[in-house]
């Protein structure tokens, strides 16, 4: 073979092989779409129907596609476990400037990591079967929690309230009538008092209700509720 064109030849072949690796990219093209898949059915088909939060579903999405490529980009280095962990740590304590993530919300957010952080770092000794195992394992028990078991889904509103009178002990059910016909919620687990204002004459009450299918209307009171309740 001609050594000049053999030359020429290696220095192309060297720039391709930079610029592609077919191997490594079918690689990470495969656990890509398995890792997304796998978040969709969580926050799509088994989170949104429940709980009709469009927020956490965008949050969830992005947070479990910048993790999962986060992790596999960084796999070339030598890794500790104490990164995996430092991811948890992080997004775990997330407390956005105005809202509390909710138990609930916190738990996906916990899973959605922890799946990102599977499929993206698992090495050649976990076979494609014991990846799609954890995947399908994690899929199937949040399916039975979620939809199987019917576990109801517990939510909650701060409201400022005027009727200071009205939160004494022996006026609780008073209390509870009123509530319900100005918010139209008739299943109120239960209502707790917060910060009481005597100036003003108000006071801040906590009301916890049950929204096990969320309609329509449900969905523009819960869209704002808190769960999410404003720091103080």
């Amino acid at each position: 073979m001609n050594p000049h064109f053999i030359a020429l030849t290696v220095p192309v072949l060297q720039t391709v092989s930079w610029l592609i690796d077919p191997a490594g990219f079918l690689e990470l093209l495969w656990r890509f779409i398995l890792n997304t898949s796998v978040i969709l059915i969580l926050v799509r088909v088994l989170y949104y129907p429940a709980t009709r939060r469009k927020d956490y579903l965008f949050t969830y999405i992005l947070i479990a596609t910048i993790v999962f490529l986060l992790c596999y980009m960084l796999e070339s280095v030598t890794l500790q476990i104490g990164f995996a962990l430092g991811l948890f740590a992080i997004f775990g304590i997330i407390r956005y400037r105005t809202n509390q993530i909710p138990i609930k919300e916190m738990t996906y957010l916990f899973i959605i990591i922890g799946i990102s952080v599977i499929n993206a770092l698992a090495n050649s000794k976990s076979s494609i079967a014991e990846v799609l195992f954890s995947n399908l394992a994690i899929i199937l028990i949040t399916f039975g929690l979620e939809k199987v078991w019917l576990l109801k889904h517990e939510s909650s509103k701060r409201i400022t309230y005027e009727r200071i009178d009205l939160i004494k002990p022996e006026h609780y059910d008073e209390l509870m009538k009123d509530i319900k016909e100005r918010t139209g919620i008739r299943k109120i687990n239960r209502i707790e008092t917060g910060k009481i204002d005597f100036f003003k004459k108000t006071c801040e009450i906590i009301i916890y209700y049950v929204t096990p299918e969320p309609s329509t209307s449900q969905y523009l009171f819960t869209e704002n509720s808190d769960n999410d309740n404003d720091d103080d």
